[in-house]
């Protein structure tokens, strides 16, 4: 098994790191996976004990100038590494402002991701951070287990409001319920609900808009009910963000971009998938 890719351009440098720090803060450890086209970080948590499955697909044309890689065999030209999220989070964010960032599968008396980062000293002269990430080879017998997740079609695709004024309303509300219900219709209607024996609660929010189902083709689905009391929205503000909400007889609903990342970290059935 052989890899090793670089980067050079800040701007895929800095989302490559926005996205190992989203994971990082998904889970303590995941499964990066490699092969001739793409790298993906998977997350294969148990849903059943309220875990989340993640399946993060990144193009490695869009993001790496060179990439070279060799699987565990032809018929099977892929890379399966289990690591340590955090680990590879630090690593890149020493990456800020470098000239080059060069990944690599190396062994130092146990599997390694080296990550060497191409750095300008204040006299102009280059110097190099390396970090070594210990990994660990998952075996093709346990490939199965880390596949892309079936999610069902969606049937509603629509811009989501500003995800600050979202995640405001989304705070308020886990302190009446631990569950949070959302709807959403092909008027550009969204609503977001908590009941209980005492009250039930609605923000409205109209005339945001529909992007044609397509628009994106991930999707991230969430059980109709939704647990609320550690309730997370992506930190970052802005709007016009799509989502699709899938037909499960209820309010169902679905959430896509890395900008929304909502309710991660507690019991509830998730399959989030991102492409870059």
């Amino acid at each position: 098994m052989k890899f090793r890719a670089k980067l050079v351009d800040a701007a895929c440098l800095n989302n490559f790191t926005r996205v190992s720090n989203m994971i990082a803060k998904l889970a303590k450890t995941c499964t990066l996976r490699i092969s001739p086209d793409k790298l993906n970080f998977v997350l294969s948590d148990k849903v059943a004990n309220g875990g989340v499955s993640m399946w993060c697909e990144l193009e490695q044309e869009n993001f790496f100038s060179e990439f070279q890689m060799e699987g565990v065999s032809a018929e099977n030209n892929a890379i399966y590494l289990e690591l340590t999220s955090e680990n590879l989070s630090r690593a890149l964010k020493t990456a800020q402002n470098a000239r080059a960032l060069k990944i690599k599968l190396t062994n130092k008396h146990f599997p390694c991701l080296t990550v060497s980062v191409d750095l300008l000293s204040v006299s102009s002269s280059s110097r190099v951070v390396t970090h070594d990430i210990p990994v660990k080879v998952i075996p093709r017998k346990l490939w199965k287990d880390l596949q892309e997740p079936t999610v069902p079609d969606a049937d509603v695709s629509i811009y989501l409001p500003v995800l600050k004024t979202m995640k405001s309303i989304v705070e308020k509300m886990k302190n009446i319920s631990n569950h949070l219900i959302i709807e959403a219709n092909l008027n550009g209607e969204l609503n977001l609900k908590i009941e209980t024996e005492l009250v039930c609660v609605t923000t409205h929010f109209k005339d945001l808009g529909n992007p044609p189902l397509g628009y994106y083709r991930v999707l991230s689905v969430v059980s109709c009910a939704i647990q609320s009391s550690k309730t997370m929205l992506e930190k970052r503000g802005g709007s016009g963000h799509p989502y699709l909400v899938p037909d499960l007889r209820g309010n169902a609903v679905s959430f896509s971009p890395l900008t929304m990342m909502l309710a991660v970290g507690f019991s509830y059935m998730a399959f989030i998938t991102l492409s870059f």
